[in-house]
């Protein structure tokens, strides 16, 4: 299996390049965010406690987050591999990752990539999305502002903790879609040599 986690600010276009690294290398595609989304539309009281964390701008417990991914990884881990979107967002969820692929599975997270972007521009694309998409927390400043906040805060030991394992691959994101995923594949590609 070749495992891809991929970071950046919320509004960074990870979303939409992890589709697309997916469906070019044939991975698995984990987004957290869509799978926390299903469950907030089925109007369960975890959905319900989920959007309430979502809306005021946090993260959703470590416990519940690992779970689906658990079940997730289990039910693809003869496939090609997994492309990660949305996780891990903090070093515990890092750590438990590193231990279900390493102690369990014999698989590893051979890259992070990290898409950096101006932040200026992630609160502007995060409202021109709010503005189609619907999502409450896409259409408000205050918010958006509060998600980027915790996104450095809580990710930014995610980054380290893959760079001192020589993973993190950082990547340019600001620029035209397809500009962004080219920058992505030459990574990608380099680092499928190497594993």
């Amino acid at each position: 299996m070749f495992n891809i986690v991929i970071f950046g600010a919320p509004g960074s276009g990870k979303g939409t390049q992890s589709l697309k690294i997916a469906e070019k290398y044939q991975l698995k595609h984990l987004s957290t965010g869509d799978v926390l989304r299903e469950e907030i539309k089925s109007g369960s009281e975890l959905g319900k406690e989920i959007a309430r964390l979502i809306d005021s701008g946090n993260f959703v417990p470590d416990e519940m987050i690992e779970q689906m991914v658990e079940t997730f990884i289990l039910a693809n881990k003869d496939g090609n591999g997994i492309i990660f979107d949305g996780f891990p967002r903090t070093v515990k969820q890092a750590q438990w990752l590193k231990y279900l692929f390493e102690g369990t599975l014999n698989h590893k997270v051979n890259a992070l990539i990290c898409l950096d972007v101006p932040e200026a521009a992630l609160t502007e694309r995060i409202l021109k999305r709010g503005r189609y998409s619907g999502r409450a927390d896409d259409q408000d400043v205050e918010i958006i502002e509060t998600r980027i906040q915790v996104y450095h805060k809580k990710t930014g030991p995610v980054i380290e903790f893959y760079a001192v394992q020589g993973k993190l691959e950082n990547i340019n994101g600001f620029g035209m879609q397809e500009t962004v995923f080219d920058r992505i594949c030459k990574v990608v590609d380099r680092k499928k040599k190497e594993s």
